[in-house]
């Protein structure tokens, strides 16, 4: 029997270059009833990223006054730019069912916690080593030699929050990796407190019992 089923925020972290933009891709690929969080944010825009698909490119002005007027989720400051997830969006798409892939750091993360958690399940993504860590950077080739040694520094900080995540996993091969997010996301989507109509259902149930 199907019931109408809320959606899921699944949050994907990970220091930058461990790989949850790559898990994040295969997702998509396969999965048509997830997509995306789009968030703002006021980073100027890479080569390859498009405006509403990767990002909402906005000033500091018009980001301050999103968050001013609560029309945020939770904000975040990194890597000296500043980064949010509109409200209106996440609720209506988390009504329809649909589940969202939050791609976000450890700050967006707790302050998510306090408004969505029961909506939530996240997943922190670790590099097999340092050294292989810097060799994602730099294939990526979008950094310069000094953005990818504050990226390191900063990956340091980001594993210090590794506790506060539902689950950790260790990247060391896409396949596998993603292949566990899966499951995960299958688990989650079956979790009780996502289906809106099982009480009625079992209420229904209990009353054909009584009628006997």
């Amino acid at each position: 029997m199907d019931f109408t089923r809320r959606g899921v925020m699944l949050v994907l972290a990970s220091p930058s270059g461990a790989g949850k933009s790559s898990i994040s891709r295969a997702l998509f690929e396969d999965d048509p009833n997830i997509a995306l969080s789009v968030s703002v944010t006021t980073r100027a825009r890479r080569t390859d990223e498009i405006e509403g698909k990767h990002y909402h490119f906005i000033d500091v002005p018009e980001f301050e006054r999103m968050r001013a007027a609560g029309e945020l989720l939770e904000s975040a400051e990194v890597h000296g730019n500043f980064y949010g997830t509109p409200r209106s969006r996440v609720e209506e798409r988390l009504g329809n069912g649909r589940d969202i892939l939050f791609d976000i750091d450890f700050q967006g993360t707790l302050q998510l916690y306090e408004k969505c958690r029961a909506d939530m399940v996240t997943i922190f993504i670790l590099p097999p080593s340092i050294n292989e860590l810097r060799k994602r950077l730099e294939r990526r080739a979008q950094d310069s030699a000094g953005t990818i040694e504050k990226r390191l520094r900063n990956a340091r900080l980001e594993m210090d929050h590794y506790r506060e995540y539902d689950y950790v996993l260790v990247n060391e091969d896409l396949e596998d990796s993603t292949s566990r997010v899966r499951t995960i996301l299958a688990s989650a989507r079956l979790a009780r407190s996502r289906f809106n109509e099982l009480d009625d259902f079992v209420r229904d149930l209990q009353e054909q019992i009584d009628a006997l």
